[in-house]
Order: structure tokens, then sequence, then C-alpha cells
């Protein structure tokens, strides 16, 4: 498999667990590798005295403490359960991201594929610790952080025996303003890790991860939602199957795009060679036994004949028999 494309459901199932089966066919339809869910125990995630983040207050328009509305938005192991064999039957990869050491525990039992580490866990050492003696592949967003934050989360996941790491640039504002993204902290992120990178988008649109997917990201994941305008704190910043199928369709032609990395002609290109390239031809009528020079040579189309490069070596010689005007040079 080459890029990975996770669609990121989240929590756009409103708590409907028939609305996430319909997610799951979706995601499919548009081509993602994996459909990702958040499983969390709402006591065990947030104090009651959490208040909602500034993005979940615009989206939900509502007053309630974050608690009053993650119980909202929750769905039980027996949902999950039911999601997992649902994407089983539809053959797209099942990813839940767990908040809680409980939620590590269960979705430890669906083995999953690996696991995702939401960028607000990136400082939670019991549960980087937790994840890590599960030695499963590990994919690390990295939202807020700063490069020693990252260093040390990996640090914590390989001393506890993960060594599978790929590393996401990530933005948690929802939506992310453009000049906010800072694309190249991926690139740096690759360079000073030594570890596969990868982006977590949450711009409006789908550009800024169709140009993750050019500058070398191996796993893309982007929030989709079946209708924007449902009530909730994540479909304004998400995308609509059809978006995400675009989105995905982009991608999978960027990565045909990238190729191998080596510079050489194409089959494709051959044919085109000896039309679009050069020869050395005769500038006039050349007599037999004339020293070749630049009065009486040039360099015309098509690429049939001598080379170009050969320039200096066949300035000075002579012409063994007779050539007309526009007629290949030909040496012995």
């Amino acid at each position: 498999m080459g890029i990975k494309i996770i669609a990121e459901a989240g929590v756009n199932h409103n708590g409907d667990v028939d609305l996430a089966k319909e997610m799951i066919c979706r995601a499919k339809e548009a081509g993602a590798d994996y459909i990702k869910f958040q499983t969390f125990v709402p006591e065990n995630l947030v104090s009651r005295y959490a208040s909602m983040a500034e993005y979940q207050k615009k989206a939900t328009k509502e007053e309630q403490s974050q608690l009053q509305m993650l119980k909202s938005l929750a769905l039980t192991k027996e949902d999950f359960v039911q999601l997992y064999v649902c994407c089983q039957e539809n053959e797209i990869g099942f990813l839940s991201t767990p908040f809680d050491l409980e939620s590590v525990d269960f979705l430890d039992s669906l083995k999953m594929d690996f696991w995702k580490v939401p960028s607000g866990e990136i400082e939670n050492l019991p549960y980087l610790e937790k994840i890590g003696k599960t030695k499963k592949k590990v994919v690390l967003s990295t939202g807020m952080c700063e490069m020693h934050e990252v260093k040390a989360a990996i640090g914590v996941l390989e001393a506890m025996g993960t060594k599978d790491i790929t590393v996401l640039h990530c933005n948690t504002e929802y939506p992310t303003p453009y000049c906010d993204v800072n694309l190249r902290a991926m690139l740096q992120m690759k360079e000073v890790l030594k570890k596969p990178v990868g982006y977590s988008d949450h711009t409006l649109g789908t550009e800024v991860a169709i140009a993750a997917a050019a500058l070398g990201a191996v796993v893309i994941e982007k929030h989709f939602t079946v209708d924007k305008n449902m009530p909730g704190p994540d479909h304004k910043a998400s995308l609509e199957p059809e978006e995400l199928k675009s989105m995905i369709g982009s991608i999978r032609k960027i990565e045909i795009c990238l190729g191998d990395g080596w510079k050489r002609m194409t089959k494709s290109e051959e044919k085109n060679c000896f039309a679009a390239r050069k020869s050395i031809v005769a500038k006039r009528d050349i007599l037999k036994g004339e020293i070749f020079s630049d009065k009486n040579l040039t360099v015309k189309r098509p690429g049939n004949g001598i080379s170009p490069m050969r320039w200096h070596e066949v300035i000075g010689m002579r012409a063994e028999h007779d050539f007309k005007e526009d007629e290949w040079i030909i040496l012995s």
C-alpha cells in the first residue's frame, strides 16, 4: 500500500451507530483505506468542570460543558464491535483513537492495524506507556507540539517497546488558518526524527492535504461527514463524501506522479526523442573535402543524426562526400 488515507469520522456520527455505519460505507465508496472513530468513556476523559473548546462552542452554539457534549456523542463498546464488523464486511480498515486507559484496553482487543494517538495525549505519560507496551505500530499526531515534546513522546513509546512510529504534522485549530499550516514542519520532523511522516488536516478544502502528499506524506488523515450542516463540533471543518472522493482521487494521482525518484527517459517520452532533439546538419551545400566549420554546419531537428554534443569533435574534420543543405552529417 502506498499513502494510507484515513477518513476521520471522529464523532461526526453524533452518537448514532447507524449513522456511523453509513459513514463506513461512504468512506469505502470514496476510496479511503481506513475509517477512524473516537473511543472514550466521557467521565474518564474530561472533568465535569471542563468547558468546550472555542471551535466547539462556535460549532454547537450550545451552552453546555465539555462532559455534557461528549456524553451525547459517545458510542458504547457494543456499538464499536458492530462498527468493527461493518468495516470487515465493507473491506475498509477499522480504526478508533482511544482517549482514556479503559478505551486502550478495549480497542486492543479489536486487533486494529495500528494505534492513532491524538495530539491531546502526547504529554499523557501513563497513556503513552500503555500504548507503547502493546508494541503495535503507532501513528502519532503532533498538534500544539514543540519538537522536544514530540521527541519525548517518541522516547516513551520506544522505551516501552514500540519501534514502528509514523509522525503526523497537525494543527488543532478547526478549521486551521492557512497561515498556520506550516507544512514544511512535516519535512523538518522527517529529517530530525528519522521517522516516516504524514499530515492530519484540519483546513477547509482539500488543497493542503494534496500538497502534503506531494511533499512525501505516507499517511493523510482528513475529517469527513455525511452533511456539513449537521449539528456537532467537527462537521463544519469536514469533507462531505464527494469531496473526500475527489481529494482521494487527487492524492492517488500525486502518488503515481511521485514515481521512484530516478531521473531517466520514460517509456512515454521515447517516441518524442527524435522529433524534439536535434542533429548536426549541413548549413549549406558542402562539397567532398571541405573542412567542417560553423560556416557550413548548423544544428536542426530531428535528432536522428550526430548529436550536437559532438560539435567540437566534428568541427575541423573533412567532408568525406558531398552534403546537400539540411542533410544529416555522417562520419565514417
